[in-house]
C-alpha cells in the first residue's frame, strides 16, 4: 500500500497516446482565487458533506453492508452504487487539491464497506446482487458494467490523489472479472448505458494492463450492430445508443448521457490505439451536436421523453431537459478532442458547458440540484414531476446521478485549464492560479468570467518554451500585449520569455445578441443575451412591479448598460436595458427597463418566471 501522493491528472495519458497536447499532473495546476476558487470552497464545505450524509440516508451505502452480511433488502435504483463511486472521486480529488485528514478518513472508510460486498472472483453490483441474484441478465437496463466504470474512475483517483490503492485493488479484480467474461474467447457484450470506457480506459493508464485497454476497445467496436436486440427485440436501439456503429455516427442520438458517455470512452481508446480514423469520426460527430442538437447554453437533450437528444434543430426552450449530466459527459467527451486535436472550439465548449449547462445545476449554497436545466420557465408553471424546474433545486433525487457528478467534476476543475506540449504551455480557460509544464510557470490573475483582463506573471521559463492562450469565439477585439488577435484560435505570445516577464491578455465583454437559428421553430425570431462566456437570463424577481416576462418583447437597436449583479457571486454584472411590454386585453403597449443576470444564477432568490430566448417586436 503506497502513502505517497501520486498527483496526476483525472485523464493522465500513457507514453503511447497519440495527441497534441497533454494534460498537467494535478499538482501543477491550482486555482488559488477567484470565481472557480470560491465555487471549490463551496463544493468542499457543503455539496461534499451533505452528499455523503445524503447517501447514507439513502440507504445506498447500507447496500453494501448488507451484502457484506448477507441480511436485508437493496435500497436504491438498480445503478446506486454509481453514486458512492462519484462520490468517492470527488473526494478524492478534493483531498488532492487540499489534504484534510477527516476528508481521507471517510473516503477510506466507504472503500472499506465497498471492499467488503465484493465477490471472491471480483464481482461487484450491490443492486443486483440482492436483487436480481443473476449477473447480467439484463444488460440493457441493469447498469452493471456502469457503475463498475464509476468504480473505475474513483479508484484511479484514490491513487492519484491520495496514494492509496485499497480501491484500485477492488477495481483491478472487477475489471479482471470483466476480462474473463468479456474479453478475449469471452461473449459479446453491450450495455444499455456506457461508462465503462472511459473507466476501462484509465485503469489501464494508472495499471498499465493492455487487456484493460482492449476490453473497452472491444465494448466500442461492438456497440451499433443491434446486439441488444438479441435480449429483447422490442429495444428502442437508438435510446441505448445500439442503432449505428461509433465510427459512422454522424451525430450523437438517443439518450444524452449515455451518447456523450460512450463518445468520451472513445476518444479515450482513439488516444490510446493512435486510431486517427476513430479522433476524425468523434470529430464530425462533435460538429454534428453543436450545429444542431445543442442549446445556446451548452445543454443536451431536447426531450424529457427518453432524456434525449431530439431530431436537428429541436430544442423548445421551456421542454429543455438539458441534464447536468450531459453537460458534464460532453465536456468530457470536449476535453478528449481537445487532447487529441488541439482545436479551440473544443475549449470553447468546455468554457460554455461549464459555466452555463453544468453550473446552473447546482446552487450557490452548494446543496441543491436541478436535474433538468430549462431555458424558460412560464408563470403559474406546474412542478408536475420531482425534476421540473417549477419545484426549484432540490436537496436530492431518487436518481442522484447528478449531485455526485457537480461534485467530482467541480473538486477537479483546474484539470481542465491548461496543458502542454513539446513546444511549451497552453491556457485554455482563465482562472486566477499557478500553472507549469513543458518549461513553464506560470501565475494567471482575472476577475473572469466577469471581467476579461488575464494577467500573467512569469516565474519559470526555459529557453525556446512558448505559451498559447485560447481566444473564444465570441472574443471580437481582443489584445496579448496590446496587438490585435484572431478570435476561435490560440494566440502565441511572440516574444522570447523569461522570469519576471508578464503578459496581458485583454478579452473584450461587450454584452451581444445571439440570433435564433431559424430552423428552430420555438424561438425563430427570437434573441439570447450573451456577455463574454456567460449566458444571461431574464428572471422575475429582478423586474418591476407588474411585468409580464412572456409577454416582453425587444425592440429596435439595443443599448445594455452593465450594472452591479445582484451580488449572489462576487463581481457579477447585471444588464438592464428598454423593452416593450405587449398589451394584453385592450391595454397598450408600455415601455419598461428589463433586468438580465447571468443563466447559472437563477433560481437562488426564490422559483419564479425566467427565460433565455426573448421575442422582438
Amino acid at each position: 500500500m503506497s502513502t505517497v501522493q501520486d498527483l496526476r491528472h483525472p485523464t493522465a495519458l500513457s507514453t503511447d497516446a497519440d495527441v497534441v497536447l497533454r494534460p498537467l499532473d494535478v499538482k501543477d495546476a491550482e486555482i488559488t482565487g477567484g470565481f472557480w476558487l470560491d465555487r471549490q470552497a463551496v463544493n468542499r464545505d457543503s455539496s461534499i458533506p451533505d452528499g455523503l450524509r445524503r447517501l447514507h440516508e439513502s440507504g445506498v451505502i447500507d447496500n453494501f453492508r448488507t451484502v457484506a452480511t448477507g441480511s436485508g433488502e437493496a435500497r436504491g435504483p438498480i445503478f446506486a452504487d454509481s453514486d458512492v463511486y462519484k462520490w468517492l472521486e470527488a473526494a478524492a480529488w478534493e483531498y488532492g487539491r487540499q489534504p484534510d485528514e477527516r476528508l481521507l478518513a471517510e473516503q477510506l472508510e466507504i472503500t472499506r464497506i465497498v471492499a467488503a460486498a465484493q465477490e471472491p472472483d471480483g464481482y461487484l453490483d450491490t443492486v443486483v446482487q440482492l436483487r436480481r441474484g443473476v449477473r447480467y441478465s439484463d444488460p440493457a437496463h441493469d447498469h452493471e458494467l456502469y457503475c463498475a466504470g464509476h468504480l473505475f474512475q474513483a479508484a484511479v483517483a484514490q491513487r492519484r490523489a491520495t496514494g492509496r490503492t485499497e480501491l484500485l485493488d477492488v477495481a483491478m479484480r472487477l475489471a479482471d472479472h470483466l476480462v474473463r467474461e468479456f474479453g478475449p474467447g469471452g461473449r459479446p457484450h453491450v450495455e444499455g448505458h456506457p461508462v465503462v470506457e472511459m473507466g476501462l480506459v484509465e485503469l489501464y493508464r494508472e495499471t498499465g494492463r493492455d487487456d484493460y485497454l482492449q476490453l473497452a476497445s472491444r465494448f466500442v467496436e461492438e456497440r451499433g450492430h443491434g446486439l441488444l436486440h438479441e435480449q429483447d427485440p422490442s429495444l428502442d436501439l437508438t435510446y441505448f445508443s445500439d442503432r449505428v456503429p461509433v465510427r459512422e455516427t454522424r451525430s450523437p442520438e438517443g439518450h444524452a448521457v449515455r451518447a456523450v458517455y460512450l463518445a468520451a470512452g472513445a476518444a479515450d481508446v482513439a488516444a490510446e490505439t493512435r486510431d486517427r480514423d476513430l479522433v476524425d469520426a468523434l470529430a464530425e460527430q462533435y460538429t454534428g451536436m453543436t450545429t444542431a442538437k445543442q442549446y445556446v447554453t451548452g445543454g443536451l437533450g431536447a426531450r424529457w421523453e427518453g432524456e434525449a437528444f431530439g431530431d436537428p434543430y429541436e430544442l423548445p426552450p421551456d421542454r429543455a431537459y438539458a441534464e447536468t449530466c450531459a453537460a458534464i459527459g460532453a465536456a468530457q467527451w470536449a476535453w478528449r478532442m481537445l487532447l487529441s486535436t488541439g482545436e479551440a472550439r473544443y475549449a470553447d465548449q468546455i468554457e460554455r458547458m461549464l459555466l452555463n449547462a453544468m453550473l446552473p445545476g447546482v446552487s450557490l449554497g452548494g446543496q441543491e440540484f436541478f436535474y433538468v436545466n430549462t431555458l424558460h420557465l412560464r408563470a403559474d408553471a406546474s412542478p408536475d414531476t420531482e425534476r421540473s424546474a417549477a419545484n426549484g433545486r432540490r436537496p436530492w433525487f431518487d436518481v442522484a446521478c447528478c449531485p455526485p457528478n457537480v461534485m467530482r467534476t467541480v473538486a477537479s476543475i483546474a484539470g481542465y485549464v491548461a496543458t502542454g506540449s513539446d513546444d511549451g504551455l497552453q491556457l485554455h480557460q482563465y482562472a486566477t492560479g499557478r500553472f507549469a509544464g513543458r518549461g513553464l510557470s506560470i501565475e494567471v490573475q482575472t476577475g473572469y468570467p466577469f471581467d476579461g483582463t488575464v494577467d500573467i506573471a512569469v516565474h519559470e521559463a526555459r529557453e525556446g518554451a512558448t505559451l498559447a492562450l485560447r481566444v473564444p469565439e465570441w472574443a471580437a477585439g481582443a489584445t496579448l500585449d496590446g496587438r490585435s488577435i484572431e478570435p476561435g484560435a490560440y494566440a502565441l505570445v511572440d516574444r522570447p520569455l523569461h522570469p519576471g516577464d508578464r503578459v496581458a491578455l485583454q478579452l473584450p465583454m461587450r454584452a451581444r445578441l445571439t440570433e435564433a437559428d431559424d430552423r428552430v421553430d420555438a424561438v425563430r425570431g427570437a434573441v439570447a443575451i450573451e456577455r463574454g462566456p456567460l449566458v444571461y437570463a431574464l428572471e422575475q424577481v429582478d423586474q418591476p412591479e407588474g411585468v409580464v416576462l412572456d409577454d416582453l418583447r425587444l425592440k429596435g437597436p439595443l443599448e445594455m448598460a452593465e450594472v452591479p449583479g445582484p451580488g449572489l457571486v462576487e463581481g457579477d454584472i447585471a444588464l438592464r436595458f428598454e423593452a416593450v411590454q405587449i398589451g394584453r386585453g385592450g391595454a397598450p403597449d408600455r415601455g419598461v427597463t428589463a433586468t438580465a443576470v447571468p443563466y447559472f444564477e437563477w433560481a437562488n432568490r426564490g422559483v419564479g418566471p425566467m427565460r433565455v430566448w426573448m421575442p422582438r417586436v
